[in-house]
């Protein structure tokens, strides 16, 4: 089944769009996974909720706000673009702004997960031979939570993939710019004889967003099969 040049359009910006997200996410979500994991402090259950927010909100709720804090006049957006002529709202950065937001929640939850899982004791060992928490950071901890790291990962990449309602809302619907999978098959339903191409939208849909979830697990499995060798 060959793509037509419409449904390749919207399949490279819908995974140009969700590798950014995940790159763009990959070290703050790391360190606030770290600060709920190993750090206490007053309000933590309140930053908490707040990381994971986008996860129950409307991602309609998501976009708007997005768009009054980062459009071209918004609170933020007017002094970026006057400032560095930096502009989000409208654009495939924007896309991938929204998509960041909405996935950064599974990201932050499944690597968060992993450092709480790891042993404590094999880090102060660590330290008592020398090493400092930044070296034991990065040669201890992270290597032991590459499960987690990984799904979480593929797992933020797939609901880029998916991102609908933030995205339309923030960027609009523009083709060739903003128009990844999900908003271009909104387009085709539109069209009363849209049907047929949607349909063809929807299996490439499937097949990516299934073979992101199976990698994940598959690439999960292969890393805890390769810390218990080594363990």
């Amino acid at each position: 089944m060959l793509l037509t040049p419409f449904e390749i359009t919207a399949l490279v910006l819908s995974i140009q769009v969700s590798v950014v997200a995940v790159v763009a996410s990959l070290v703050p979500g790391i360190a606030v996974a770290w600060l709920l994991a190993r750090c206490r402090f007053p309000g933590k259950a309140l930053v908490d909720g707040f990381i994971h927010l986008p996860l129950v909100l409307p991602p309609v709720v998501v976009g708007y706000t997005l768009l009054v804090l980062l459009g071209r006049r918004g609170v933020l957006g007017a002094w970026l673009y006057g400032v560095f002529g930096i502009t989000f709202a409208f654009n495939w950065k924007g896309a991938a702004l929204a998509s960041a937001v909405v996935s950064f929640p599974l990201l932050v939850r499944a690597i968060r997960l992993s450092l709480e899982a790891v042993d404590r004791r094999l880090e102060a060992a660590a330290r008592t031979l020398g090493a400092g928490r930044p070296r034991v950071f990065l040669t201890v901890t992270l290597p032991l939570t590459a499960p987690g790291l990984l799904t979480g990962t593929i797992l933020a990449f797939a609901r880029s993939l998916g991102e609908f309602g933030a995205t339309i809302t923030f960027v609009s619907n523009i083709p060739g710019e903003t128009q990844t999978l999900p908003l271009a098959l909104y387009s085709l339903v539109q069209q009363p004889s849209g049907d047929a191409a949607a349909g063809r939208l929807v299996v490439i849909s499937i097949v990516l967003s299934l073979a992101a979830l199976v990698a994940s697990e598959l690439v999960a499995r292969r890393v805890r099969r390769q810390i218990g060798s080594a363990a």
